[in-house]
């Protein structure tokens, strides 16, 4: 096999103009992806053309559920593992037409990845096709060398912002909003410091794993992250507002569980601090987290299902009882929130119910008659309350610390 005239062996200006030298070349539309399968460049491509690439380029990376897919089909090992085209069947459930795909590197290391689409009318790619592929991939090493220099300093930037954050050194969010601006940081208008712990020092090799699975994510937008010894801290927000307590959850579970499916090692575990819109907490919300840990370490049964400060319930009153530096900031209990707003808006007596039921320790006859109403009465509003605040009200911990709590607020309601 010969190749006459190399159509890669020149300079090119930027990743377009190599993505459309790849597509005249090949006859194909192409995309070029970073390791993390962020999308760089890609070519023009017929109107016959499948959703996973019209989704890739409209989100500017490739779909989650797309690179679950390539991962469970074993694509992904193939492409990190070889230096020669890797060919790729079609997968309907999430789009993908047949592909054939090269991963760029240097030496050991992934830097990107061609992707080439063979459209049904045009046939599978040639031998020498598949050799000016290679070439491809070896023409864009150097500018994805160029490009990777960059990012880490663009990340070098954006960790030490977020160290300031963590360590409380950034008390003005006027100087922090200047400081994102900076650096061409969008910070959300919510969000939470989330703490993966591992069993031991995060190494190199480790941490690119780590980056990938941040990149890749899209349960929720990881907007900073730094290592701390064996810690991954991130600062991230969820992509919808209407976002629950469960769907974080899910994230920290997905998360653990994809580490360990796709690169043999995992967090032991994860956990969150509290949702803030105040940058000037990032130190409180990490302090929270920490605490999360923590506890779950001591009380590994109790709190087994917990991954946020929120669902530490009564455990919370007991961090001052676990350390002498400076304990979370109060978390303001957000079922009472709920129960509060649902009252305010409704004219409703949710809360009050609620206080005369824990008060008379949730009997359904005294409160009955303490309220003077009749006892299906009693407990419809119960089911309400469970409703609204999403809480169980046959659970001891979550009624000791809505207890507490209500005892707090009047406490400090008192004092002011």
């Amino acid at each position: 096999m010969r190749i006459e005239k190399d159509p890669f062996d020149r300079h090119f200006d930027s990743f377009i103009t190599l993505a459309d030298a790849i597509c005249e070349a090949l006859q194909c539309p192409v995309t070029i992806e970073n390791a993390n399968h962020q999308l760089i460049a890609y070519s023009s491509h017929s109107p016959h053309t499948d959703p996973a690439r019209i989704a890739t380029i409209i989100g500017r990376r490739v779909p989650e559920q797309v690179i679950g897919a390539l991962w469970r089909n074993g694509v992904i090992q193939k492409l990190m593992s070889s230096d020669e085209p890797v060919r790729i069947g079609a997968v309907h459930d999430v789009g993908l037409g047949q592909r054939i795909a090269i991963a760029i590197r240097k030496h050991n290391e992934v830097l990107g990845y061609i992707w080439v689409m063979e459209e049904a009318d045009r046939g599978p790619l040639n031998e020498l096709e598949l050799e000016l592929l290679k070439r491809a991939a070896l023409a864009s090493r150097h500018k994805m060398l160029q490009l990777q220099i960059q990012k880490r300093k663009e990340e070098e930037g954006q960790q030490n912002l977020f160290w300031q954050l963590l360590i409380g050194h950034l008390k003005s969010p006027a100087a922090i909003k200047e400081q994102a601006e900076q650096l061409n940081i969008s910070l959300p208008p919510r969000y939470q410091v989330t703490v993966f712990q591992f069993g031991q020092d995060i190494t190199e090799k480790m941490y690119q794993r780590i980056q990938y699975m941040i990149t890749t994510t899209q349960r929720v937008k990881v907007i900073l992250h730094v290592l701390d010894g064996a810690r991954l801290i991130m600062l991230t927000a969820h992509p919808k507002l209407a976002a629950d307590r469960e769907d974080h959850a899910r994230f920290i579970r997905d998360f653990m569980k994809q580490m360990e499916d796709r690169f043999g090692v995992s967090p032991n575990d994860g956990a969150s601090g509290s949702e803030y819109d105040d940058y000037t907490l990032v130190a409180a919300a990490w302090r929270e987290a920490l605490a999360v840990l923590q506890l779950k370490q001591r009380f590994p049964e109790a709190l087994r299902d917990a991954s946020a400060y929120e669902e530490l319930g009564l455990y919370r009153y007991l961090l001052l009882q676990l350390s002498d530096k400076e304990p979370p900031r109060r978390l303001q209990n957000r079922i009472l929130q709920k129960l509060r707003q649902y009252d305010r808006e409704h004219n409703g007596c949710l809360l009050d119910t609620l206080e005369v039921f824990l008060n008379l320790d949730s009997s359904l006859k005294d409160t009955a008659e303490a309220l003077h109403v009749h006892i299906n009465t009693l407990n419809y509003r119960l089911k309400r309350i469970a409703e609204i605040g999403d809480v169980d009200l046959k659970n001891v911990d979550q009624k000791v610390s809505l207890y507490l709590d209500l005892k707090l607020e009047k406490l400090m309601e008192a004092s002011c």
